[in-house]
Order: structure tokens, then C-alpha cells, then sequence
């Protein structure tokens, strides 16, 4: 069995963005909740009451996250932007590719922990960040994909923003 590794990196963006919901869950969303919890079980027979149960599993599940943005948070490695990256693609790079079908996509490579954020992120970890690692514009990538081996040419590299398309 192959097991993948998880890069440990993460834009200044990202790490705050983790920073902020692991404020917002420990300062003020669990003390809400563990109001309710304390507020349900002060009614009595707790076998049968579905706030008690319900806000308990919502307890556990806050816990289980602050837990991991913990983890992750420690453990991140911040990679800022540095002009020595200008003109190729690295980590934070946003990038615009298309294909010999005409088909352009866009989007930001970033750690794996930011991805479910925003729409148009992609993991360093993915096939295709991974294969324009280093590319500049005008260069192809060859990208393995489930459909076979495809062709990308890097069209456009920001690292100021994402690239407006015409």
C-alpha cells in the first residue's frame, strides 16, 4: 500500500484563515455550545434529551477540529512569496494553463489544508501542480491523469492576485 505524504506548507493567507476558525471555535463557538450542553443537562434524565445528545456530538466535533488546526498550525511551514519566483511557478503561484482542445483553467496552488476554502485552489500535492513545478510561460507540462498522460501550457503566472481573463 502506497501511502502519501501530506505537505506541511501553507500560504500566510491559508495560516491565517486556520488561525482565525481555530479562534473562532475555542473562543466563541464552544463556550456556546457548552452553555447548551450545561443548560440540557440541568434538566435531569439526560438518557432521552436530544439537546443534550446533539450538542454533546457537536462538542465532540469542535474538539476533533481544534485539535487538528492545532496540529497543523504547529507543524506548518509559511511560505511566503520571494521575487526569485517571478516568471516560474512555485508554491502560492496563481497559474492559468490550457490545452490543445482550447480548454483554460485557472487557479492558486496552495497546501492541502486550504484548498477547501476557496474555489480555484489546488494542493502542491496534486498531479498537476506537481507537474508545473518550475514551468514558465510558454512551457508545457505533462500531467498523469486516471484518462492517460495530457498536455498543459502554462499561459499566464501571478503572484499578486488571481490572473484576470479576457
Amino acid at each position: 500500500m502506497t501511502r502519501i505524504m501530506k505537505t506541511n506548507l501553507l500560504t500566510r493567507q491559508g495560516y491565517q484563515e486556520l488561525q482565525d476558525e481555530l479562534d473562532h471555535l475555542w473562543k466563541r463557538y464552544r463556550p456556546e455550545i457548552t452553555e447548551k450542553v450545561s443548560w440540557a443537562a440541568s434538566l435531569g434524565d439526560r438518557s432521552e434529551n436530544a439537546d443534550y445528545h446533539y450538542n454533546k456530538k457537536i462538542l465532540r466535533e469542535i474538539d476533533r477540529r481544534v485539535r487538528y488546526l492545532r496540529k497543523v498550525l504547529k507543524e506548518a511551514r509559511i511560505v511566503d512569496y520571494s521575487p526569485q519566483q517571478e516568471g516560474r511557478v512555485f508554491f502560492g503561484a496563481w497559474v492559468e494553463i490550457e490545452n490543445e482542445q482550447g480548454e483554460i483553467k485557472s487557479f492558486r496552488i496552495v497546501g492541502p489544508d486550504e484548498i477547501y476554502r476557496h474555489k480555484g485552489h489546488i494542493s502542491i500535492d496534486s498531479p498537476m501542480a506537481r507537474a508545473l513545478l518550475k514551468k514558465a510561460k510558454d512551457e508545457e507540462a505533462q500531467v498523469q491523469t486516471p484518462d492517460g498522460l495530457k498536455t498543459w501550457y502554462v499561459t499566464a503566472i501571478s503572484y499578486t492576485g488571481p490572473i484576470e481573463t479576457d
